[in-house]
């Protein structure tokens, strides 16, 4: 089970983090952990947000980091509202910074780096907003097969 595999200590940095970036933001941002990607990884990424009904936020500004432990496969998936503004650039910047940490097998930091990084352009384009701001989507990391 992918549980077993991410360290109480691991797991509590990568909260931290999504907390950290949600602080300055109203966008919101998951954590899908499974052992096995069947299939382009960018379609179960998109399976996923939905099973998470991250499509459902007000703003349209959901972000989903997607891991396949034992397959090896990454995916950051935004939704429209995001991908609409964000620079080119941007979701390829941050996988790659999740990326070289893997490579380093440094998981938990690799995902810390890269919701900090989601969380930087989420404030510039999605600031918190004090009066209305709502957790949209659970904090916790998700677990699949």
């Amino acid at each position: 089970m992918p549980k077993d595999i991410i360290a109480p200590e691991d797991e509590q940095l990568i909260l931290a983090a999504i907390q950290e970036a949600e602080q300055n933001t109203s966008g919101e941002i998951r954590v899908h952990v499974e052992n096995h990607c069947s299939g382009d990884v960018l379609d179960r990424a998109t399976e996923v947000f939905a099973e998470l009904h991250m499509h459902l936020t007000k703003l349209r500004n959901g972000v989903l980091f997607y891991i396949a432990i034992k397959d090896h496969q990454f995916a950051v998936l935004g939704d429209a509202g995001i991908n609409a503004i964000v620079p080119d650039h941007f979701w390829e910047d941050i996988t790659e910074e999740v990326i070289s940490q893997f490579k380093q097998k440094k998981y938990a930091l690799g995902l810390a780096n890269g919701i900090k990084m989601a969380g930087e352009q989420l404030k510039v384009h999605f600031p918190y907003n004090k009066e209305g701001d709502v957790n949209e989507l659970r904090d916790d990391i998700s677990f699949g097969q």
